[in-house]
């Protein structure tokens, strides 16, 4: 079974070489997608060796093999879009299901399945609801998508797997200590059911990451020594209540602004930076420190900006920033520190420098085009997917997936209590963000409060 896991589990063997060896060889695919490499004559020293890291095949398409019946859990935008990411992965994808907490969403995307594919979904097939989820995997499915509110994932995830379904989950998978452990135990009783699971993170099925990786994998920039991660951008989007609207209907209709739905945006948008270090590093953090605050949000009870100094396994920090207010300077990029060189992201484009700052690779979109009909790192990682379901070939990347997740979860506890976050008290902490009283009527609205960490500056007495 090929499963994305760190150094300290160890990764199963792969010789995939980036899905170039179909098209180039083996040969080919070491030199395709590069641009300059002035590295080259001088010996490196591996951090791992060929094999001893995932690399996942990234063809155009997935290969043709037998129907696949898929179900939507979550019609909104992305659930959306993930559904016609699959469409466009693969021939012989079925959509069978549809399930959304509302009638409208679900009907938005079944006419647009109709208008822009031909698709009919049978009536009886749409579920609306919070127990959708349920009636979607028991509707004859072999595979799920789940890009419901972050909240729910974990919950919808142990039930998928307890009825043999592959899954795909869109990022992030928890917002909670108790989600984390409920998706870690989903996922090892998913390995042993030899499912195959992919996770909404998708610079993993992005090539210029992947070959980014490989680069560092084969010693370009030496050892790991530090990195920064950013996710400094603009304003999302907010629903303002409607008339009518109830508690729940309003908070999960405006989710991307609610600790509870979202886990935050250090949570909800930053987990793809964070993921990128842990993912590139083998390395989870063992504490965290931050601060964060809430200047412009409108909605919702979350804060707007954070920042976190993380301190690895093997006491590397590695600095974390993130930000959604509008008319700000934007950076969403990630930077890793070598002893030898630096690597950057560049906006997904990746260059690698030694310590003089010359260029020694750098990642070639150009290249890749001539390489590749299909770039889309949202419809390569549902062609990853499948092509691992009809392959009957494994893969887990929740495991791997919730380190990020719950590394984004320690840096918001800090920064909401002022304290010290610690790793191996944070994946065992009962936190439980569920509302008491969850339902689709009236809700006590009094405990969504933004946090404010520390104590209040007291006055003494002379």
């Amino acid at each position: 079974m090929e499963n994305n896991k760190f150094n300290r589990r160890s990764f199963l063997k792969s010789s995939a070489m980036v899905g170039l060896t179909a098209a180039v060889g083996t040969t080919g695919a070491a030199t395709a997608l590069t641009s300059c490499d002035g590295g080259k004559g001088v010996k490196l020293t591996p951090l791992k060796a060929p094999g001893e890291y995932y690399v996942p095949e990234l063809p155009d398409m997935a290969a043709d093999g037998r129907e696949l019946k898929v179900g939507l859990i979550g019609c909104g935008g992305r659930g959306s879009g993930a559904i016609f990411n699959c469409l466009d992965a693969a021939n012989g994808i079925k959509v069978v299901a549809l399930g959304d907490t509302f009638k409208d969403k679900v009907n938005s995307l079944r006419n647009r399945l109709q208008a822009d594919k031909g698709i009919e979904v049978p009536e009886e097939n749409c579920f609306v609801g919070l127990d959708a989820y349920k009636q979607v995997i028991d509707s004859g499915v072999d595979m799920i998508i789940d890009a419901c509110p972050p909240f729910f994932r974990p919950e919808h995830f142990k039930y998928a797997v307890e009825k043999g379904k592959h899954a795909f989950l869109e990022k992030p998978i928890c917002v909670d200590p108790v989600g984390y452990r409920t998706i870690v135990a989903a996922s090892k009783q998913a390995a042993a059911k030899n499912l195959c699971v992919v996770t909404g993170t998708q610079r993993h099925h992005q090539r210029s990451y992947v070959e980014s990786y490989k680069k560092i994998m084969e010693g370009h920039i030496w050892e790991i020594v530090g990195g920064v991660v950013y996710w400094n951008g603009g304003k999302l989007w907010h629903r303002s209540r409607e008339n009518g609207w109830s508690d729940a209907e309003w908070m999960i209709k405006d989710w991307v602004n609610w600790k509870w739905l979202s886990g935050d945006h250090i949570v909800e948008q930053h987990v793809h930076n964070l993921d990128v270090f842990t993912w590139f590093s083998g390395l989870k953090p063992v504490s965290a420190v931050g601060f964060g605050s809430r200047q412009r949000r409108v909605t919702g009870d979350q804060y707007d900006n954070f920042s976190v100094d993380f301190v690895m396994e093997n006491g590397v920090h590695l600095h974390s920033m993130c930000r959604q207010i509008d008319d700000c300077a934007n950076n969403v990029n990630e930077f890793i520190q070598g002893t030898k060189g630096t690597w950057y992201s560049n906006g997904g484009e990746g260059i690698i420098k030694d310590l003089a700052g010359n260029e020694i690779w750098k990642f070639d979109r150009e290249v890749e085009k001539t390489q590749y009909k299909q770039t889309d790192p949202y419809v390569l990682e549902h062609v990853n997917w499948i092509n691992h379901i009809r392959s009957q070939k494994a893969i887990m990347q929740s495991e791997e997936t919730a380190i990020a997740n719950l590394a984004a979860i320690m840096g918001r506890e800090s920064a909401y209590t002022g304290k010290e976050s610690i790793w191996d008290q944070t994946s065992a902490s009962p936190l439980d963000y569920t509302p008491k009283d969850l339902n689709l009527g009236k809700m006590d609205m009094s405990g969504f409060t933004v946090a404010i960490p520390g104590k209040a500056y007291e006055e003494k007495k002379k």
